[in-house]
C-alpha cells in the first residue's frame, strides 16, 4: 500500500475564487464612499443643527471635516450636534455607518491578507483529503477536451485535479472550477502531491509522446492499481506506452481515421460512433460488473442495454462467441445503453 507522506509539499493546489479581487475591492470602496456621502449630504442640509466652537459658522469644509472625523472616530468636540434632530441622526445613522465602514476596511484587509493565508490552509486541507479524484496531466487541446467532457458527463469540477507547468494553461483550467497545480508531472513529488495513488483515474496528455510515456512510467510506479489513459500521437509509440503501464492508449489521428474510414462504408456509421463517444449523444457505452441476478444468463438477455463484449480476467469475448452464452461472477460487461441509463 502506498504510504502518504505527511511532510509539507513543495507543490500547492489552487482553485478559482468566486469573485475577482479587483471587483471585490471596487465594490467595497464604492460602498464606503456611498455611506460617507449619505452622512455628508444629511449633515450639510441639516447644518443648522451643528455648532462650531471656533467661529460659530458651519461651512461645507466644516461639514466634510465633521463627517469624516465622526465616521472615523467619535469626534474631537470642536463641532457638535446641538439639535435633537441632529443628535438622533448621529446616533441612529452615523454610528452604524461608522461600524459598516470599519467592517469594510477589515473585510478588505481580510481579502488581501488573511484570506490568502486562509486559502493556502484550505488548499492544504483539500490536498490532504484527495480521494477518488481524476488527475489530468497536461491541459492542452486533448486535456482540456477531456476535462470538458468529464464535466458534461456530470463530474464535479472540484474532483478534477490538473497538473501543468504552463501557468497560462492553468489559468484557463481554473475557469471550469477544477483544482490546479503548477508542476512537472514527470516528477515523483508532483504526482505524490496530488495523491495519484488514491485517484480514481489518471489522464495523461502532455503534448509530446516521450513526456507522456515518462509520466505514465512515473505514475505506474507510484500507483499500481490506478487506471491510466494516455494520448499518444505516433503509432510507433503506442506499444511503448502500453509497456510503460498505460491501460488505455488513444491516438487522436487513428481515431479520426476510423471515423473517416467508417463514413465510406455507410453514411451513418461515423455519426453513430460519435454519438457513442459524446456526452450529449442519445446512446452511450457503459462498463459495469455482472450482477448476481445476471450470473448464468447469456449476454443477450441483460436488461440494462445491448451487451457487446465481456472481459473475463485477461480474456475478451464478443457477443457472438460461445462464452457470451453464460455470464460468470466477476465478468465486466461493455454495453450500449440509452444516455438516460448512465
Amino acid at each position: 500500500m502506498h504510504r502518504i507522506d505527511s511532510r509539507p509539499s513543495p507543490f500547492s493546489l489552487d482553485r478559482k475564487s468566486g469573485t475577482p479581487i479587483w471587483l471585490a475591492l471596487i465594490w467595497r470602496v464604492l460602498l464606503a464612499l456611498g455611506l460617507i456621502g449619505i452622512a455628508i449630504a444629511v449633515h450639510w442640509f441639516d447644518r443648522e443643527g451643528l455648532r462650531d466652537s471656533l467661529d460659530g459658522e458651519i461651512s461645507f469644509a466644516d461639514v466634510l471635516y465633521f463627517t469624516m472625523i465622526t465616521v472615523g472616530t467619535v469626534g474631537y468636540g470642536d463641532i457638535v450636534p446641538v439639535t435633537q434632530q441632529a443628535r438622533l441622526f448621529d446616533t441612529f445613522v452615523v454610528t452604524p455607518i461608522r461600524l459598516f465602514v470599519w467592517l469594510i476596511f477589515l473585510g478588505t484587509a481580510y481579502s488581501f491578507l488573511f484570506k490568502r493565508v486562509w486559502e493556502k490552509w484550505r488548499m492544504n486541507v483539500i490536498q490532504r483529503r484527495l480521494r477518488d479524484h481524476v488527475v489530468v496531466a497536461g491541459y492542452g487541446t486533448s486535456g482540456s477536451e477531456a476535462v470538458n467532457e468529464l464535466v458534461r458527463r456530470g463530474a464535479d469540477p472540484t474532483t478534477i485535479v490538473i497538473i501543468d507547468s504552463n501557468s497560462a494553461a492553468l489559468r484557463a483550467a481554473k475557469e471550469c472550477g477544477a483544482t490546479v497545480m503548477e508542476g512537472d508531472a514527470t516528477r515523483n513529488a508532483a504526482l505524490e502531491a496530488v495523491h495519484v495513488a488514491q485517484a480514481k483515474a489518471l489522464i495523461v496528455s502532455a503534448g509530446r509522446d516521450d513526456t507522456s510515456i515518462l509520466i505514465v512510467l512515473t505514475a505506474r510506479r507510484l500507483a499500481s492499481q490506478v487506471p491510466i489513459s494516455v494520448v499518444i500521437r505516433s503509432e510507433d509509440n503506442e506499444a511503448i506506452a502500453k509497456q510503460a503501464g498505460a491501460d488505455t492508449v488513444i491516438n487522436p489521428a487513428s481515431f479520426a481515421g476510423l471515423l473517416l474510414a467508417g463514413s465510406t462504408h455507410g453514411a451513418h456509421l461515423a455519426e453513430y460512433m460519435a454519438d457513442l463517444a459524446a456526452a450529449d449523444g442519445r446512446v452511450a457505452l457503459n462498463e459495469r460488473e455482472v450482477t448476481e441476478d445476471e450470473v448464468g444468463k447469456p449476454l443477450s438477455e441483460i436488461e440494462t442495454g445491448l451487451g457487446h463484449r465481456i472481459y473475463r480476467g485477461n480474456q475478451i469475448f464478443g457477443f457472438w462467441e460461445a462464452e457470451a452464452r453464460r455470464l460468470e461472477r466477476g465478468d465486466q460487461i461493455v454495453e450500449v445503453v440509452p444516455r438516460r441509463g448512465i
